[in-house]
C-alpha cells in the first residue's frame, strides 16, 4: 500500500541522512556501538523519534541544520540583478504623459546633465583609483594617473565621486584633506593656462611678478623642500586631456613632470578618450621609468545599460518604459557603441514620442508607457545613414524584396537566382498577407534596387536564372526594417517593418506595431530574434 509523504518530511528525512554521514565520518559512534559500550558510558543517550523532533537526530548538531537546508530547498532565490529590475516595475502604477510635472520628471531623470544619485557598474574603477589616490595621500607622495575609454562610459562621473570618497576619507582616518583642483581642458583659452590654474590652488594668495611663468614657479617650488613642506597635498583632475596636445607636445609633458620633482606634492589623473595617449605623446616619461599608471573603462555591456537605465528610473514612483523596451534600447547601443549618453538620448527621443503619438486626436492608442515600437523609432532616428535612409525610403514591396535577400543569405549563401528570391518574396508575401506582384513587375523592382546598389544582379538569358547578390550589410537592413517574426513558428519566413520617422507614414504596418506592442510571446520572439 503506498503512503503519500509530504515535502517538509521528504526533507527531514534527506537532512538526517546527510547529518548522520558528517558525524560518522567524523568517528561519532552508531546507535549500536553505543550500545555495546554503555557500561563504559554514565548516562546513555536517548534516540529521540523523527516524529517528535523535526530538525534533530541522535548526532545532529544544536544549530539545526536540518531546519536551515529545508528553507534553502523550500525557498527559489533570484540573482540581485533580476530581483531589482523585476520589483522596480512591479509596485509603481503607470505615469501620465500629459501631466506637465510628471513628463519634466521623467525627462530630468534621463538627462545626460543629471548625476545619479549612485554610480552603478563602476565600481572596480572607481575603487582603483580611489586606492591610488588614497595610497599617494598617506605616503606625501605625487604621483599621475591616466583614466581611459570610449565616451560616454562614465570616467567623468566616476572621478567625482572619487573626489568626494577621497576627502570623506581623509577626514575619518585623520589625514589632511588634500586641495582638489578639477577643470575641463577644453575651457582653457591657451594651453599652458593650465599652470596658472594650479598654481593659484596651490598658492592662492601668490602673485607673479616679472618674466618667471607659473610652470616655472611650479618647478621652483616642487624642486625645493623647505618651500613644500608646508604644502597640503593636491589632487589634480584634469579631464578632456587631449585638448593638451600640442605639436612639440610641451604642454602635455611639462604636465606629468610636475609629479616626478622630489619634493612634489600634486596627484595628477588625466581622463581622455585615447587608450594609447601616454604611449603616443609620453615617451619621454616612459624611457625615465615615470609613465603614468592606467585605468581603462570599458564600454558598457547589455545588462549594464539596462541596470544604470532602471537606477535612473527608480526615483520615479510610476512605471515610464515597458521592459521590453528598455532591453531594445540597451542591445542596440551596446552593439552600436556602448555609450550611455546615447542610451539616454534615445529614451528621452521615445518618450517624446509617445507623448506626440498622445497629442494626435486621431490616435486610438490608450497607452501610457513607452511601447517597443516608440523605441525602435527614436533608435532608427538616431542610428541613421545614407543606407539606411534609403531603404526607409523605399516602397513596401522593394523592402520586402531586400527582406528575403537577407532570410536568403542567412545561411552562408552568398548569392541566389532570381527565381528563388521570387519564391521567397512570394511566402513572406503569403504570410504577412500582402498580395505579391507578379514575375515580370518583380524584376523590374530587382533592376531598381540594382540602380541604387542595394543588390547586385548578374548576366543570364533567363531572367529566372540571373544571380542576386545583396551589395549592403544585413545589419543595415535588419536595423532599417527593424525584424519581427509573425509567427512563433521559427521555419516560417520573417516579416521586417519599416521604421519610418512619422508614426503617421507607418500606412498598412501600423497593425503589426500594435500587435507587436500588445503579445508579451511576439515581443519576447522579436526580442531573442534581433
Amino acid at each position: 500500500m503506498l503512503a503519500i509523504v509530504s515535502h517538509n518530511s521528504i526533507v527531514t528525512v534527506h537532512s538526517e541522512m546527510i547529518i548522520g554521514d558528517i558525524a560518522r565520518s567524523k568517528g561519532d559512534l552508531t546507535p549500536q556501538k553505543r550500545r555495546l559500550r554503555s557500561d563504559k558510558e554514565s548516562t546513555p543517550m536517548k534516540r529521540k523519534s523523527p516524529r517528535r523532533c523535526v530538525d534533530s537526530s541522535p548526532n545532529s548538531p544544536a544549530c539545526g541544520f536540518g531546519k536551515d537546508l529545508d528553507e534553502k530547498i523550500a525557498i527559489p532565490r533570484k540573482s540581485p540583478v533580476k530581483r531589482r529590475l523585476s520589483d522596480s516595475f512591479k509596485p509603481k502604477p503607470n505615469w501620465n504623459p500629459k501631466d506637465a510635472e510628471q513628463m519634466s520628471a521623467v525627462m530630468e531623470a534621463l538627462h545626460v546633465s543629471t548625476a545619479p544619485s549612485t554610480i552603478v557598474c563602476r565600481e572596480e574603477e572607481q575603487r582603483r583609483v580611489l586606492e591610488f589616490c588614497k595610497k599617494h595621500v598617506e605616503e606625501e607622495k605625487a604621483g599621475s594617473l591616466y583614466v581611459c575609454g570610449c565616451p560616454g562610459t562614465g570616467k567623468s562621473l566616476s572621478m567625482e565621486k572619487v573626489k568626494q570618497h577621497l576627502v570623506d576619507w581623509a577626514k575619518e582616518a585623520g589625514f589632511q584633506s588634500p586641495d582638489v583642483l578639477t577643470l575641463n581642458c577644453t575651457s582653457l583659452t591657451n594651453t599652458s593656462e593650465i599652470f596658472g590654474k594650479i598654481l593659484s590652488k596651490v598658492q592662492p594668495r601668490k602673485k607673479i611678478n616679472g618674466p618667471t611663468s607659473p610652470l616655472q614657479h611650479l618647478q621652483n617650488l616642487y624642486s625645493q623642500k623647505q618651500q613644500s613642506s608646508d604644502l597640503k597635498m593636491t589632487l589634480i583632475i584634469a579631464d578632456e586631456l587631449d585638448y593638451l596636445i600640442t605639436r612639440d607636445r610641451a604642454v602635455l609633458h611639462d604636465l606629468f613632470m610636475l609629479t616626478t620633482f622630489p619634493f612634489s606634492r600634486c596627484i595628477l589623473i588625466g581622463i581622455a578618450n585615447a587608450i594609447d595617449l601616454a604611449d603616443r605623446f609620453l615617451p619621454r616619461l616612459q624611457s625615465m621609468n615615470c609613465k603614468p599608471a592606467v585605468v581603462t573603462f570599458r564600454a558598457y555591456s547589455k545588462d549594464q545599460i539596462i541596470r544604470i537605465l532602471q537606477e535612473r528610473l527608480m526615483g520615479l514612483p510610476y512605471i515610464v518604459f515597458q521592459p521590453q523596451a528598455l532591453e531594445l534600447c540597451a542591445r542596440k547601443v551596446a552593439a552600436a557603441s556602448g555609450d550611455m549618453r546615447k542610451a539616454l538620448c534615445v529614451s528621452r527621443k521615445a518618450v517624446e514620442m509617445l507623448e506626440t503619438e498622445l497629442r494626435d486626436s486621431a490616435s486610438k492608442i490608450n497607452s501610457k508607457s513607452v511601447r517597443v515600437d516608440h523605441m525602435a523609432l527614436a533608435l532608427s532616428n538616431t542610428f541613421k545613414s545614407p543606407i539606411v535612409d534609403t531603404i526607409q525610403s523605399l516602397p513596401q514591396h522593394q523592402q520586402i524584396i531586400l527582406c528575403s535577400a537577407v532570410k536568403f543569405f542567412r545561411g552562408g549563401k552568398k548569392d541566389t537566382t532570381v527565381g528563388e528570391l521570387n519564391k521567397s518574396y512570394t511566402d513572406i508575401c503569403k504570410t504577412s498577407m500582402i498580395p505579391p506582384v507578379g514575375t515580370l513587375e518583380f524584376l523590374s523592382m530587382c533592376r531598381v534596387l540594382n540602380d541604387q546598389g542595394l543588390l547586385k544582379l548578374g548576366q543570364s538569358r533567363e531572367d529566372k536564372l540571373k544571380r542576386v547578390t545583396l551589395k549592403v550589410d544585413e545589419s543595415d537592413v535588419g536595423f532599417a526594417l527593424q525584424a519581427i517574426i509573425v509567427s512563433t513558428n521559427m521555419t516560417k519566413p520573417l516579416l521586417y517593418l519599416p521604421l519610418t520617422r512619422n508614426v503617421k507614414k507607418l500606412g498598412s504596418w501600423k497593425p503589426f506595431l500594435l500587435h507587436l506592442a500588445s503579445d508579451e510571446n511576439a515581443l519576447a520572439s522579436w526580442m531573442a530574434d534581433i
